[in-house]
């Protein structure tokens, strides 16, 4: 039998990182259970992109201020206990085909990335606090960490 697999979005590695965040202990929550649960949880590039970018930004522009070398260790422990889904030639194909058939346009292409990413690496469950920014996407199961707990 196949171990099941989720893509974490990025807003969700955001608030595990932020112990005052007023999410962070359901994400957490979710993110235990899951792994005693045994399933297999994957970031991409893209995911990693967006965590670097808001961790090193100044407070002062919405972002958390940490210094590279503490971004670096939080992303060091994320690659620790999940896995990286590989960007490919696959994953732009789709990608493409998903933005042309969708026609997605400004800031919602990244989240069609991550869509592209799961359909060529086979991963249909996406953990979310952000559920309805994927709805339009068939072959995607969205969960949000309350629907793990």
């Amino acid at each position: 039998m196949a171990v099941p697999a989720y893509l974490v979005d990025t807003n969700i590695l955001l608030r595990i990182a932020r112990r005052d965040d007023p999410d962070h202990s359901l994400v957490d929550g979710a993110l235990a259970r899951l792994s005693e649960a045994g399933v297999r949880l994957h970031y991409t590039h893209q995911n990693m992109a967006e965590y670097w970018n808001v961790c090193t930004r100044p407070v002062s522009r919405n972002g958390f201020g940490l210094s590279i070398a503490d971004t670096d260790r939080q992303v060091r422990a994320i690659e620790k206990g999940m896995r990286l889904l590989p960007d490919s030639e696959a994953v732009y194909s789709e990608w493409r085909r998903l933005v042309v058939s969708h026609s997605i346009s400004g800031v919602k292409v990244h989240d069609a990335r991550l869509v592209a990413a799961m359909h060529a690496h086979a991963i249909t469950r996406l953990l979310t606090l952000n559920p309805s920014d994927f709805a339009r996407y068939s072959g995607v199961t969205v969960l949000h960490p309350r629907d793990v707990l």
